[in-house]
């Protein structure tokens, strides 16, 4: 009788476990050294005073001495954290907006449809830290001479609470749609999904452009607003000219607080970073029971 290789006696489902876990075992391995490593690393980091003597690294636990010294003693930190969650928070639905408006007329069927797509696209594949810096250097993201624009004047006289956000558009205009390709091809999945009878349908009962968006297209797209939103929060937030991340950078090698300093910084900004993404998930994600 042919005896069964050991392997091939294994069950189906063990062998096809272990299958997978062997192509898995790279990106495993690189996870635990090159990011569950420096994660918790840097919380020791962030309790400890590192001394860098040569040949003889040294660290004295500190407790929440350098979280205290962020919070209540530098005021730079102060300052550019506020900075950065007004920039989060404010261009945020922005992207998300712009987003969805430019994939729905994506979507529309036109001459140049691809080119446009791969137009809006493009500045996802050549984005970097120093395009984005160089851009932001020259004011190359913002609307040359907007005061010449009536509108512009227009909007300088609303009330603050929606001249705000206007004007703030106007300043950022192309950084938000630097940002907005990868959630445009989501929007543009989401889409997709929608069938064509259902738009026909709804356009032979008489519903408006403005009753198919409200009452069609954003309850199906409710997923990918969230997905959208919370996938902004997380670029913008590691963007590299933001000032939380160019303070955080240029503290790295601070006489008596090397490194420590840098990681509480961190953390304070991540645990901010974090209670944002919950506050989104909570206003946008699904709820059960909704008619």
């Amino acid at each position: 009788m042919k005896r069964l290789r050991p392997f091939r006696a294994v069950p189906v489902r063990i062998r096809e476990a272990v299958s997978g876990y062997a192509f898995l075992a790279p990106w495993i391995a690189g996870f635990l050294a090159f990011t569950m490593y420096p994660f918790f690393y840097s919380v020791f980091l962030s309790i400890h005073q590192v001394g860098l003597d040569p040949g003889h690294p040294q660290s004295v636990f500190v407790g929440l001495k350098w979280y205290r010294e962020a919070l209540t003693v530098d005021t730079k930190f102060t300052i550019a954290l506020l900075e950065t969650m007004k920039f989060v928070v404010l261009s945020t639905p922005m992207i998300v907006v712009a987003a969805l408006l430019l994939a729905l007329l994506l979507n529309r069927e036109f001459i140049g449809r691809a080119f446009f797509r791969a137009v809006f696209f493009f500045p996802v594949i050549i984005i970097s830290g120093p395009v984005v810096s160089k851009l932001l250097e020259t004011d190359a993201a913002q609307v040359i001479s907007p005061e010449s624009f009536l509108i512009y004047d227009f909007v300088g006289t609303l009330p603050g609470v929606l001249s705000a956000p206007l004007i703030y558009i106007f300043d950022n205009i192309t950084l938000i749609l630097w940002f907005s390709g990868v959630q445009i091809i989501l929007f543009l999945a989401g889409l997709q999904k929608i069938g064509k009878p259902l738009r026909e349908a709804a356009a032979i009962d008489g519903a408006s452009a403005w009753q198919m968006l409200w009452k069609i297209y954003l309850p199906f797209l409710r997923p990918m607003i969230l997905l959208n939103t919370v996938y902004t929060i997380v670029v913008l937030s590691n963007f590299a000219d933001n000032a939380v991340n160019r303070l955080i950078t240029d503290s790295k090698q601070l006489t008596g607080k090397a490194f420590s300093y840098s990681a509480a910084m961190s953390w304070i900004y991540l645990l901010l970073i974090m209670a944002t993404l919950l506050i989104a998930f909570a206003l946008l994600r699904e709820r059960k029971g909704r008619g």
